[in-house]
C-alpha cells in the first residue's frame, strides 16, 4: 500500500471535465513537482488533495484510509498570494493556529498552554529564518519573508503534506533561489511530502524527485470541455535526460493554445 494512491479521479463540473482518469501513486517523503499549462487542473488538483474540493469519481486515499472532504492538519498549503493576518505580527500570524486547534471557542491559550505554544512557534520562525522579526506586521515584510511567514504558519500545524501552490512566481530571481534551499531543507528536515505546482520547468526539475506533467490528451474543438487533463509525463527527475526537457516544453508550448 503506498503513502497517497490516486485511484481513477475525475473532477467534473456540470460538463466540463477539469480533470479525468487520474490513477497514481506517491510515497512518504516524496517531493512531486507539477507542471503543466494553465487551466489545465493542477490547482484543482491540490484542492482534491487539500479536501476543499471533491472528486466526481474515484478516491484518494491517505495511508490507506479516504482523504476527508475538508481541510485538516495533516495537509498545509501555501499559496502564492501570501494567506497572512496584516493585523498581526508574525509570531501571532503562527500562533494562532495552535490557538484555534486547541481553543477553538476562544481562540486563546493561557498558562503552561501558551509558553509552549510560543515556544514551538518561535522555532519554527527561527527555522524559515524569521527568529529576528517575530514583532514585525506582515507589512513590514518583503515579499520572500512574507513567504516564510505562510510556510511558518503551514509547518506549525505539523502537517503530513505540503502543498505548494505557485509559491514563489511572484519573487525575485535570488529570492526565489533562497526559497529554494530554504523549502529543500524543510522537506528533509519535517519529512515531509510535498506537491508543489510551477510553471518554471527548470524549478520542476531542480527542487522535485519526481515531476508530473498534466495535460489534455484528447481534445474536441467542437465541445472542448468535453475532455479533462491527465498526468501525462511522471518522470523521476535523477533519471531525467535532456531529451525529456526538451519533449515536455515542447508538449507544453503546443498546447498552451489548446481550449481549456
Amino acid at each position: 500500500m503506498s503513502f497517497i494512491e490516486i485511484n481513477n479521479i475525475w473532477k467534473e463540473y456540470g460538463p466540463h471535465v477539469i480533470l479525468e482518469r487520474l490513477n497514481i501513486q506517491v510515497e512518504k517523503g516524496e517531493f512531486i513537482t507539477i507542471v503543466g499549462a494553465s487551466g489545465c487542473g493542477k490547482t484543482t488538483f491540490l484542492k482534491l488533495l487539500l479536501g476543499t474540493e471533491t472528486a466526481t469519481r474515484g478516491e484518494l486515499t491517505l495511508e490507506g484510509k479516504k482523504i476527508l472532504d475538508e481541510p485538516s492538519d495533516e495537509r498545509g498549503i501555501v499559496f502564492q498570494k501570501y494567506s497572512v493576518f496584516p493585523h498581526l505580527n508574525v509570531l501571532e500570524n503562527v500562533l494562532i493556529g495552535v490557538e484555534f486547534e486547541q481553543s477553538k471557542y476562544l481562540s486563546r491559550l493561557f498558562g503552561k498552554k501558551k509558553s509552549d505554544a510560543r515556544k514551538e512557534a518561535e522555532e519554527i520562525l527561527k527555522a524559515v529564518g524569521l527568529g529576528h522579526a517575530i514583532r514585525k506586521f506582515p507589512h513590514e515584510l518583503s515579499g520572500g519573508m512574507q513567504q516564510r511567514l505562510a510556510l511558518a504558519q503551514a509547518l506549525i500545524k505539523k502537517p503530513k503534506i505540503l502543498l505548494l501552490d505557485e509559491p514563489f512566481g511572484a519573487l525575485d530571481p535570488g529570492i526565489r533561489q533562497d526559497m529554494h534551499a530554504l523549502v529543500l531543507n524543510l522537506w528533509r528536515e519535517h519529512q515531509l511530502t510535498i506537491f508543489m505546482i510551477t510553471h518554471d520547468l527548470k524549478e520542476g526539475f531542480y527542487l522535485g524527485t519526481r515531476l508530473w506533467v498534466f495535460d489534455k490528451t484528447r481534445h474536441d474543438e467542437h465541445s472542448p470541455e468535453s475532455y479533462g487533463a491527465t498526468i501525462t509525463f511522471d518522470l523521476p527527475v535523477t533519471r531525467c535526460s535532456e531529451d525529456d526537457f526538451s519533449e515536455i516544453e515542447t508538449s507544453m508550448k503546443k498546447n498552451k493554445s489548446q481550449p481549456a
